[in-house]
């Protein structure tokens, strides 16, 4: 059982030192395109929302990033006049508006993050596809449980 303590504590910490790095990467970006620190975690949140299959609107976005109406409004007509996002009818249900990258945004992040995704490619390259697999479960697991405390904090968060 020590062992798995220690496992599950290694693995903790290098999800912090990836989150961690993750947000210098991402602070990087922002400067190099001028964005605000709401503008790119705008932007993240937009792209996870859509990779999973529920595109957010405004309000929802709004809600994550715990700005009000007004703030929001700014942030989405400032994104969208930089060509980082774009509005759109959303097809299940016409009277949503979802938000979704521009074609100008999607340049953006595949010219500033494309060169991380080789360097990805090329360190797991040696690595076993039942690894990834496994690491993959494991990231789920992570992200579920992450999720899960945050809705219950979510409460007291102002």
């Amino acid at each position: 059982m020590a062992d798995r303590r220690e496992l599950e504590s290694k693995i903790s910490s290098d999800v912090r030192a990836l989150s961690a790095v993750s947000e210098e990467i991402g602070r990087a970006f922002s400067a190099q395109h001028e964005l605000r620190h709401n503008d790119f975690r705008a932007l993240l949140l937009i792209m996870v929302a859509d990779v999973e299959g529920t595109p957010l609107t405004t309000g929802e976005l709004g809600a994550r990033l715990g700005l009000s109406s007004a703030a929001m409004t700014y942030l989405v007509e400032r994104m969208i006049e930089s060509g980082h996002i774009r509005r759109e009818k959303d097809e299940r249900d016409r009277r949503k508006v979802i938000l979704r990258y521009a074609d100008h945004g999607m340049a953006v992040a595949r010219e500033f993050f494309g060169p991380l995704g080789m360097r990805t490619t090329s360190a797991l390259a040696q690595v076993p596809d039942s690894d990834l697999a496994a690491a993959h479960r494991v990231f789920v697991a992570l992200i579920d449980s992450m999720r899960a405390h945050h809705e219950e904090l979510r409460p007291g968060i102002t």
